[in-house]
């Protein structure tokens, strides 16, 4: 490939891949990461120390999605506005600058799930290197964890917009109030998670073995969460699971 820019959330898929590039391309490659209010800010400030143990070149892009009336309406198709929104914003900065691929971390499990963004990469002519070779994201993490890096089993993660049930108008303040609840139960010591955001009414996901943890430490929890401006805190019995929201489509 010569040169690449890469793609990178700081997720264990975007962390090995950049990890192989910079191995493979030296100095030719350049990690980018993309911020907005959908982004939450502990992932960036871990997807800066990552490049900067990786040695790589890194740069931030504050990408505008949340300025698009047409993703702020929330349809089945967010995640497709929004792609095509970023995957224009780093070719165009590959043009630029005369790197001659864009990538991104996409595996072979992403085919089996709803994922309307992989249509904008490949309207863009973003490459998707794991993806093309097969690689499943346990394979991945297996990989990642012998090239010793430390995000190996990391959950994965989404854009807080992905909280927001379709059809629900996205918000700045929405944004802004799921990351709160997710940073109580991040402080709390939970890893896997997601609060998912019902108007006045947070369900949280966690996995079924944290159940009882959550329930010993409900008045807290319940506190913190009326605090920031939920009325009511509820536990999905059917626990952590990604992309549950996709589950009506």
């Amino acid at each position: 490939m010569e040169s690449s820019l890469v793609a990178f959330s700081g997720g264990v898929d975007s962390t090995f891949l950049l990890k192989i590039a910079k191995e493979t391309l030296g100095d030719q490659v350049t990690g980018v990461t993309l911020v907005s209010p959908s982004t939450p800010d502990s992932e960036v400030e871990e997807a800066k120390h990552l490049a900067f143990l990786i040695g790589v070149n890194h740069i931030i892009l504050k990408s505008n999605e949340t300025e698009d009336p047409a993703y702020m309406e929330n349809t089945p198709d967010r995640c497709y506005i929004c792609r095509r929104i970023t995957c224009e914003m780093m070719v165009a900065y590959a043009q630029k600058h005369g790197y001659k691929f864009v990538l991104d971390g996409a595996n072979a499990d992403d085919a089996g799930d709803y994922r309307p963004g992989r249509r904008a990469a490949y309207e863009f002519g973003i490459r998707s290197p794991l993806l093309e070779v097969g690689l499943t994201k346990k394979e991945i993490r297996e990989l990642a964890y012998r090239f010793h890096l430390p995000n190996w089993n990391k959950p994965s993660a989404a854009c807080l917009s992905s909280r927001i049930p379709y059809g629900t108008q996205i918000t700045k303040g929405i944004l802004s109030q799921v990351e709160q609840a997710e940073s109580i139960l991040l402080s709390l010591g939970y890893k896997e998670l997601r609060v998912r955001h019902h108007d006045k009414i947070a369900r949280i996901e966690v996995p079924s073995n944290d159940f009882s943890n959550i329930i010993e430490k409900h008045e807290v929890i319940t506190r913190q969460f009326k605090e920031i401006g939920y009325n009511y805190v509820t536990l999905d019995l059917d626990g952590f699971r990604s992309g549950s929201l996709n589950e009506i489509l």
